[in-house]
């Protein structure tokens, strides 16, 4: 019991430590140029680890980003190939959240795992954005829903 309370004792330094492992192997995949469109997700994950309660991830096509149509190609091409992988980074984070909820201390690093599991299984295209970005691209798709509803 006492190592499990050494162990829980310092989680907020393993956010800190999955946040830089997270982000330094993202620019490591960008350095190789063949797995560019994951690595530049993967860093922008790292910068939603380093601060994760003022930020969010969202998809650069919900920002409505202009991107070159090649690399839109290229990036799907590569996200079909990252999916066994992002498939087992999430089911990893996902037993890594169900650890970080069996303590009170974990909760809050559990609820940061648990929003970026969209990103593990696909980082292609993703940015960081601050939450207020996140609130104001959703109140939209409610207002473009509730005009389409009401016609």
């Amino acid at each position: 019991m006492k190592i499990l309370g050494n162990i829980l004792w310092h989680f907020p330094f393993f956010g800190f430590v999955l946040a830089t492992v997270v982000y330094l192997f993202g620019l490591l995949l960008t350095i190789t140029i063949v797995a560019a469109p994951i690595g530049l997700g993967l860093m922008e994950l790292g910068k939603f680890l380093f601060w994760p309660f003022g930020n969010s991830m969202v998809s650069k096509n919900d920002l409505n980003v202009e991107q070159n149509t090649a690399w839109k190609t290229y990036s799907t091409i590569v996200m079909i190939i990252y999916f066994p992988f992002g498939l087992l980074f999430t089911i990893v984070a996902v037993l890594q959240v169900v650890g970080l909820f069996i303590t009170i201390i974990g909760i809050p690093a559990a609820l940061v795992v648990a929003k970026c599991l969209g990103t593990y299984l696909n980082p292609v295209n993703k940015k960081c954005v601050p939450s207020a970005v996140t609130d104001e691209l959703e109140r939209r798709k409610a207002q473009q829903s509730v005009a389409k509803h009401l016609g």
